[in-house]
């Protein structure tokens, strides 16, 4: 006989499952304890449960593995919420566990009872509440199988504590199925001639790559595409890794905050080929005006994403691995030398700024970085400024080295996911880029990396200041600057110290490399504080509904 709580390790470690991120409470004790003795699966023990949501999330998209997350009933759970419309948004697959009240108090308002079902319906792929240890493991298998299958996602399964104490004797569980899903849908080759005919037939193509490509595996199939029909690639900011910039067919990211240039080259392109992006409004501007002399193709997984925002086309519904193959086989080469000194043109016309300033500048930092990082770091960036800083002037040659919370644009984010990452990848560097106000919002999982020994690295850009929501006022409120002057009242050295991590300082300019270099020469995890100054910005940038071609260029 064997108790809920041991089939469920069972299970977990039959999907493969070898690190979690978690935070005990009375409900989930029983799993906890088998946790303790069970030497095939380590527990990470968080300080915060989304935390432990963004630690799996970070895992799952360093590794392409499902990332994993537990926590008690309750406020621990709902504590999960934001990692996992996260996850949700960016489609990451990760299986939440949440553990839950009796069954019989269920509905009762008992202590520390929260719908977990109800309250992520909107933000999971699926859900369910075990009420029966009978079904237990197919529905463990089954979570598995939905989160990494078709389009990945996050999957909550709700665990009463009774079904985790009950005792069965187990059965053979069977392979994960369930009616009426497909694991990918049917490839229609018609439409991939009608595309192919399409892009052989185009002046001007344009690739528009987004996270598909990377969730799919396909990095070397669309460079394969890109470099046979010599397209070139624009991506989004989930699609940074795609493409090498060094590559003459690349010319950078898209959209709000990307490059001019590759914003031009969308609107003047008569062929642009959507693969595993989902035109989102950060990257449209006005939808009215986008890509407005283009005839689109628009390949994604996900047939909800199709004709969402940008109408007409040509629409493919397939996993990218499965498509990009016979589009290749199809594409005829062609010189468009005329198409890239258009593109050159533009880029000469408006490069990604890099001004030079008697203090640091955000992409001396990134330069630095990339100096003394080697080969294939992790990096993870929060939101805000730091996020577009790290997008436009980190180089990232490959797919999983740069993750951040894209869609849903989570501020926290960074550190708990460099932290899931580094226990993912362990034989690589792993980076969190913070600005100083999303680094406070889960400062405290750096009690976590000292606890783990997690050799993350830490760059807290500090301008005391919510660097993009003052940049908005400064643009659009005349410099009104209501409730986004943080202050330069905490010392950032002295709380990592306390945490137990050891922190440096960069106190000149000259000193920017030699001190993010004695950070990678410590073992284990380092705070490294940048101060930047408070009217530093990131433009280009496109003003809420304009045309994405109509960027600004500076603050004034």
């Amino acid at each position: 006989m064997k108790t809920g709580a041991q089939i469920l390790l069972e299970c977990l470690k039959k999907e493969g499952v070898s690190t979690i991120f978690g935070y005990p409470g009375g409900r989930s004790l029983l799993v906890h304890d088998e946790l303790m003795d069970d030497p095939d699966i380590k527990h990470i023990l968080v300080r915060h449960e989304q935390g432990a949501a963004h630690a799996a999330d970070g895992y799952a998209r360093t590794t392409g593995q499902v990332g994993v997350c537990l926590s008690t009933s309750g406020p621990g759970a709902t504590n999960l919420v934001t990692g996992i419309a996260t996850a949700y948004m960016d489609s990451v697959p990760m299986v939440a566990l949440t553990c839950q009240v009796p069954t019989a108090a269920i509905g009762n308002d008992a202590f520390q009872e929260a719908d977990m079902v109800g309250i992520t319906r909107p933000i999971t792929k699926h859900n369910y509440v075990v009420t029966d240890i009978n079904d237990l493991a197919k529905i463990i298998h089954e979570a598995f199988y939905i989160a990494r299958t078709r389009r990945p996602g996050p999957v909550l399964v709700d665990l009463p504590s009774d079904v985790i104490g009950a005792k069965i004797k187990p059965v053979e569980s069977e392979p994960a199925k369930r009616r009426g899903y497909q694991e990918k849908p049917s490839l229609n080759l018609k439409q991939i001639q009608k595309a192919a005919a399409m892009i052989n037939k185009a002046k001007r193509p344009l690739i528009y790559a987004g996270g598909g490509i990377t969730l799919s595996n396909s990095t070397d199939k669309l460079r394969a595409l890109a470099e046979k029909g010599n397209l070139p690639v624009t991506h989004t900011l989930m699609g940074v890794g795609i493409m090498d910039p060094d590559s003459p067919l690349s010319i950078g990211m898209l959209g709000m905050y990307g490059a001019w240039y590759a914003n031009m080259a969308v609107s003047e392109c008569d062929c642009l080929i959507a693969i595993g992006a989902r035109f989102d409004d950060r990257v449209t501007g006005n939808v009215e005006s986008f890509a407005p002399k283009a005839k689109i193709i628009h390949f994604d997984i996900d047939p909800t994403s199709i004709r969402k925002v940008v109408q007409g086309g040509l629409p493919i519904v397939c996993d990218a691995a499965e498509a990009l193959e016979p589009l290749t086989e199809l594409i005829e080469p062609k010189d468009r030398s005329s198409w890239f000194e258009d593109i050159a043109s533009y880029k000469e016309k408006a490069p990604l700024p890099r001004p030079e300033r008697d203090h640091i500048v955000p992409h001396e930092v990134m330069e630095a970085i990339h100096a003394i990082a080697g080969d294939q770091p992790v990096v993870a960036s929060d939101v805000g400024l730091s996020q577009m800083w790290t997008a436009n002037y980190l180089p990232f040659a490959g797919p999983r080295q740069y993750i951040t919370s894209g869609g849903l644009g989570t501020m926290g984010y960074a550190l708990p996911a460099a932290m899931g990452a580094a226990m993912g990848c362990p034989e690589r560097a792993v980076f969190a880029i913070n600005g100083d106000g999303a680094f406070q919002m889960n400062c405290q999982e750096l009690a976590t990396c000292a606890q783990y020994n997690i050799p993350v690295k830490c760059i807290i850009l500090n301008n005391g200041k919510l660097g993009m929501v003052r940049q908005f006022q400064r643009l659009l409120l005349d410099s009104r600057y209501a409730s986004t002057d943080l202050g330069n009242h905490v010392d950032f050295c002295k709380v990592s110290e306390g945490f137990g991590v050891k922190a440096l300082y960069v106190k000149r300019q000259e000193d920017l490399q030699s001190v993010l270099q004695q950070a990678m020469d410590i073992p284990g995890p380092v705070v490294v504080e940048v101060p930047i100054h408070p009217d530093t910005y990131s433009f280009p940038m496109v003003l809420p509904g304009s045309d994405a071609t109509q960027m600004v260029f500076d603050a004034d």
